[in-house]
């Protein structure tokens, strides 16, 4: 998510199309989650997935209808204080005494809004009520994916301030709907129990955080390589000229990346479904058989062939990938 700018952003003669991760790496990021699920909720989460996929990206959307929308993806750790990352209390109220309530909802609360919503989840959950589970499932899990990415903890979030506008949108999503098909698309990681949930999330957005220099080094490093007509191409859209990332340079950027961008998609997955399992445990663990009554044999089975593929990294090959399937048809 772009902070004040919306989707369609001109930055420099740079025109980037885009949300948080991407609509791409959002919605991959769901899909990997439920499978990590323990047996207990695997069917109301597997039965539902095609719509938590879809509404992966709704907070992005909600971005253009609602004001306040937009500094609960991310958090400018710069703007409040030296060392920022490592001081900030984990505890919302704690930091509003801090930092006024004012200055946390100008400069981004990502982590504190995740533990809002999870307390949503669990509350959803302790009411039995299917819609909500899963509207606020997906919600969560938004905005954790967006606490993995790097330049959502900080102030230079688009490279602006380094003569490196536009790397937000290349990094997660020019380059993870280039690479995807290289990327490793499954984990050993089973949904784990949090005991402290605002310390794990504040820990992602520490590592987010950590990656900034290097992503920024790197990408000056490897335009050394590429002159501007090499590094940009030059397309005419609504009659106005822009300027945009070219594929050889986005490549040659992700190889200098190496395993970063796929390293967070999967620990993005691995959280949220730490998360939306801790919700559950915490609701006192509900029956979820009654919110799944179409649950059969034949689903059964069909989610343990697509278990299968995801611990054997297949689901790309198998065509399982949903977010792919959408990309397919839209394309057509």
């Amino acid at each position: 998510m772009f902070r004040k700018l919306g989707f369609t952003i001109l930055v420099a003669g740079i025109l980037i199309i885009s949300a948080s991760w991407g609509f791409l790496g959002h919605k991959t990021i769901h899909q990997l989650a439920v499978y990590e699920l323990p047996a207990e909720m695997m069917p109301l989460f597997y039965t539902e997935m095609d719509r938590l996929v879809t509404d992966a990206v709704r907070p992005d959307m909600r971005r253009n209808q609602d004001s306040t929308e937009a500094t609960k993806h991310f958090i400018d750790l710069e703007m409040f204080g030296e060392q920022a990352a490592a001081r900030m209390p984990a505890d919302w109220n704690t930091a509003v005494k801090r930092y006024t309530k004012d200055s946390l909802l100008k400069y981004g609360y990502v982590p504190y809004h995740v533990i809002y919503m999870k307390g949503k989840l669990t509350e959803a959950f302790r009411k039995g009520n299917k819609d909500s589970i899963l509207f606020y499932a997906a919600d969560m899990g938004h905005y954790i994916a967006d606490a993995h990415v790097p330049l959502h903890t900080t102030i230079n979030y688009d490279g602006q301030l380094t003569d490196q506008k536009g790397l937000h949108s290349l990094w997660e999503s020019m380059i993870p709907e280039l690479e995807i098909g290289n990327y490793r698309l499954y984990s050993k990681h089973k949904a784990t129990y949090l005991k402290q949930p605002s310390r794990t999330i504040w820990k992602a957005v520490r590592r987010a955080a950590s990656m900034v220099p290097d992503m920024l080094l790197k990408e000056k490093e490897v335009s050394k390589g590429f002159t501007d007509e090499q590094k940009f191409r030059i397309q005419i859209r609504r009659g106005r000229e822009t300027k945009s990332y070219t594929t050889a340079f986005a490549k040659a950027y992700a190889t200098s990346l190496a395993t970063t961008i796929n390293d967070q998609l999967c620990s993005s997955a691995d959280l949220v479904a730490d998360f939306w399992f801790t919700s559950w445990v915490d609701a006192g663990k509900p029956d979820l058989k009654g919110l799944t009554k179409d649950w059969t044999a034949e689903m059964q089975t069909r989610l343990e062939k697509e278990l299968i593929a995801f611990r054997e990294d297949k689901l790309l090959e198998n065509k399982w990938l949903l977010s792919k399937k959408v990309e397919e048809r839209q394309d057509q």
